[in-house]
């Protein structure tokens, strides 16, 4: 019976939906696994390219910098131009820059190929989201995102065990299987490219803007912008709350791998399966984290998230354990951290103005990759001078801060809101 139902609920998905779904969950997944290329090989990369762990920070922060800044450029292209076009651009960039970092003989040819992997997946969120939303229906709209988000988890957790085990063969490196990915992204690209220009229909890859709004002066959208962002202080403090969450997280999955070689003696291997664990554990614990959002609130789920990220990294940063209980650390720290993520979702939509929920997702958004180019030149510039135990007490640091942070916001502004809201209702 269980088994008639599941394939009941996939016949009653329309084939255009399921084939956007799919298509666009596989490219959630190559971004993802673009992002984290270069984590699982720090170690190699400083001994073969003779540069420093805070050097290397600096390539991962450009590419998150980047990333950020051509957010808005896709996002204006899918909206008022064609969704296709920044697919295809999007994924061809991403692609493009995993194989020149495949190829990379010196520092500033690593930079090049981060920066342009940066620019590319800055595009995948942009054309991504309008593309599922007009695809789905009210009614699958849940399962299109839970699909989609599996991708992204998926993709996260590939990187380390698929370079541990392409380096595990004898004749090949970290350069043979970062340039497989890339080409495997890129053949993906040209057929997603295809299959959107001649499967799917225009009403779901054409932008859906008015004429009107599509001519209106630059300026005058940067003004409306820049109101909106003044107009919603609770917004605001929900994304420098994701600024400071971003940067402890993206801490982490920076040097975690650095951190267990270095401090801990595990093999290169060993560290990068701890990673595809954090990132796996920390997929299941999504859906926790929702369910805990319902029950509790976002703001409680937050406090308590943040709470326990902070102590699991101060305890790992301390060293008071064996590597055996320090690899069992980093996959409770990938459970604890990712709960938080429907709890911020859910007080961002809670804490957003009628009719602007959209912008309101994009501000903190903004926090998260401001977050994700701080943390790895700070944190690598910990390591280089003081070690990679005080770049993790500084990582539990700016944790215990998004706590802070977080009593804050929903001191001042979660139930103010609420409020609000019901008295409109």
């Amino acid at each position: 019976m269980p088994v008639r139902r599941v394939r009941d609920a996939v016949d009653a998905v329309p084939k255009q939906t399921a084939l956007v779904v799919g298509l666009i969950s596989g490219s959630q997944f190559a971004n993802h696994a673009f992002l984290v290329l270069l984590p699982p090989i720090l170690p190699l990369l400083s001994s073969d390219l003779g540069v420093s762990i805070a050097m290397l920070g600096v390539a991962l922060g450009a590419q998150a910098l980047v990333n950020t800044a051509f957010q808005l450029p896709f996002g204006y292209l899918g909206d008022h131009y064609d969704r296709t076009i920044a697919l295809a651009l999007s994924s061809v960039l991403g692609a493009a820059g995993a194989i020149v970092t495949a190829l990379a003989t010196n520092f500033p040819e690593l930079l090049v190929g981060q920066v342009v992997l940066g620019i590319g997946v800055a595009g995948h969120h942009p054309a991504h989201y309008p593309l599922l939303s007009d695809a789905t229906t009210e009614d699958t709209r849940g399962r299109a995102f839970a699909v989609y988000n599996f991708g992204g988890s998926l993709g996260f957790a590939t990187p380390p065990v698929f370079i541990t085990a392409i380096i595990s063969i004898p004749g090949l490196t970290w350069r043979h299987a970062i340039g497989t990915l890339g080409l495997i992204g890129l053949v993906y690209a040209v057929v997603i490219t295809a299959v959107f220009a001649w499967r799917v229909d225009d009403d779901i890859s054409a932008p859906n803007v008015e004429p009107s709004a599509a001519e209106d002066p630059l300026t005058d959208r940067i003004r409306s912008e820049l109101r909106t962002l003044v107009s919603e202080p609770g917004i605001l403090a929900v994304a420098v709350l994701a600024l400071f969450a971003s940067t402890a997280n993206w801490g982490v999955t920076s040097y975690a791998v650095v951190f267990l070689t270095d401090v801990y003696g595990l093999s290169l291997g060993l560290a990068n399966l701890t990673l595809t664990g954090l990132f796996v554990v920390g997929a299941g614990a999504i859906l926790a984290g929702g369910y805990l959002t319902d029950r509790f609130g976002g703001g409680r789920v937050l406090i308590v998230s943040f709470l326990g990220f902070t102590a699991l990294v101060g305890l790992i940063a301390a060293r008071l354990v064996p590597a055996t209980v320090a690899v069992g650390l980093f996959l409770v720290l990938g459970a604890v951290r990712s709960m938080a993520g429907p709890a911020r979702d859910e007080l961002t939509e809670r804490l957003a103005a009628r009719g602007t929920v959209a912008k309101s997702f994009a501000i903190v958004t903004i926090g998260i990759m401001l977050g994700s180019t701080i943390a790895p030149p700070a944190f690598g510039y910990i390591i280089q001078w003081i070690g990679v135990e005080a770049a993790f007490v500084a990582v539990a640091g700016v944790g215990l801060a998004s706590t802070v942070v977080t009593l804050f916001v929903v001191a001042e502004f979660a139930d103010a809101r609420r409020g609000t809201s019901a008295a409109g209702d």
